[in-house]
């Protein structure tokens, strides 16, 4: 609102699937990261109950509807006569979308099967059909965005989902194992640390790609799509200001043990972060002036 754009059609409906598509995606992936930290840490305490049995369907889902938005015509259907199913097959954006629902599947049934560490192949199909849909074929160099977009939405799946199930860890270790979930934080809080200089680095790229450096800081202002981005922006700042509290915390003798304090505002903000996320890819992109 007050930026002078149309609405874009759909926004509402797509952001939503969207959101449900990346949580499932963060959900399924950071448990099995989390999951191999704990055993590194604590190999034979108890880990808390799978999410990953419920998530990837959710995503299957969520990946269904998108699909059927991009069988519309990139619209939310009202009704079954506006799917052109047959059309996704001859489309890239409907091919891609074909992969999403076929790749969540198939991580539905990784995490039933006896290695659930598996799922992390389509999950990353997943990854892949998102960054190329993020850059069509007639954006300029669209490979080295998809490039950027695959490296940000890897890591931040992984540091949003692991995060989760580390916290998740920590409270079904809370009375057997107080030191380890502890030191379970601290280990997770160095793979962050790599994580979030990943997601910052590959997501100033971007934004370089799409605002030129002399329109950025206006763009960021008077556009829906740079209103939202600087959203996110202000976001993960908190969110690193958390991690650091955590961290330094962690470092402490007498405050380590109330390091997940702060971790668990944190994962709060994150899912802040993944909502607002899912809005962008649903507003449509600032002019290259």
């Amino acid at each position: 609102d007050g930026t002078g754009e149309a609405a874009a059609p759909g926004v509402g409906g797509i952001s939503l699937l969207r959101t449900v598509l990346f949580a499932a995606l963060c959900v399924q992936a950071g448990e099995i990261l989390a999951g191999q930290l704990a055993r590194k840490v604590a190999p034979l305490e108890e880990a808390p109950r799978t999410w990953s049995s419920y998530a990837p369907w959710a995503g299957f889902v969520a990946a269904l509807g998108l699909a059927s938005v991009v069988a519309s015509g990139n619209l939310i259907p009202h009704s079954l006569a506006a799917l052109d199913v047959g059309g996704l097959y001859g489309t890239r954006d409907g091919t891609l979308a074909l992969l999403e629902v076929n790749a969540f599947l198939v991580a539905a049934l990784c995490a039933r099967s006896r290695r659930p560490a598996t799922a992390l192949l389509p999950l990353a199909a997943v990854v892949v059909a998102e960054a190329l849909r993020a850059h069509p074929p007639t954006e300029d160099t669209p490979f080295v965005g998809s490039g950027l977009t695959l490296v940000h939405l890897t890591c931040a799946a992984l540091w949003a989902g692991g995060l989760l199930h580390v916290l998740r860890t920590l409270r079904a270790w809370r009375t057997t194992a107080p030191e380890a979930g502890a030191a379970l934080l601290g280990l997770y809080a160095r793979v962050a640390a790599v994580l979030l200089a990943a997601i910052t680095a590959s997501g100033v790229c971007s934004t370089l790609r799409r605002m030129p450096p002399s329109t950025v800081v206006d763009q960021l202002t008077t556009t829906a799509y740079g209103r939202t981005l600087l959203a996110k922006v202000l976001l993960v700042a908190v969110v690193a200001g958390l991690a650091l509290v955590a961290r330094l915390r962690l470092r402490g003798t007498r405050d380590r043990m109330r390091a997940h304090v702060p971790a668990r505002a944190e994962v709060v903000v994150l899912a802040v972060v993944v909502a607002v996320s899912a809005a962008l890819t649903a507003l449509p992109l600032p002019i290259r002036w």
